[in-house]
């Protein structure tokens, strides 16, 4: 892991949803980059099975957060999300590796590819952020 960005590493544990309810860890960092990991357990599965979709849709969040926000000096907020879930997932490891695709003035995006041990793509999830002025 790129120890660079320690400071950032330090202010994401402080997610305790993520990391501590969910279980999201933080693998490698770098500018408009992060790859969090979740090892599923019992408490992850919905009523059929199978890893709900929340904790998807919280891996990809957790992601996207933590790409967007290393090594800047500003803060980014979630205008709008989404996520498309393309296979189901009941074991394992799942991984969530999340890329800034575009930014301006005020807005960012990212999308965070939500894969398994085998590296099949289980969700896409896509993230809207706004620049929030620092006071």
């Amino acid at each position: 892991m790129n120890t660079e960005y320690s400071q950032w590493l330090e202010k994401f544990k402080e997610d305790h949803f993520a990391t501590k309810v969910v279980g999201a860890e933080i693998l490698d960092v770098r500018i408009g980059y992060a790859k969090t990991s979740l090892k599923i357990e019992p408490k992850h599965h919905n009523a059929v099975g199978i890893v709900q979709g929340g904790v998807l849709f919280t891996l990809g969040d957790f992601s996207a957060a933590v790409a967007s926000h290393v090594g800047q000096n500003e803060t980014l907020v979630a205008v709008e999300c989404n996520i498309s879930y393309l296979k189901p997932v009941g074991s394992g490891t799942i991984y969530g590796e999340a890329q800034k695709i575009a930014e301006s003035k005020s807005l960012a995006y990212y999308e965070t590819n939500i894969t398994n041990e085998s590296n099949d793509l289980i969700a896409k999830f896509h993230c809207r952020l706004f620049r929030r002025q620092n006071k």
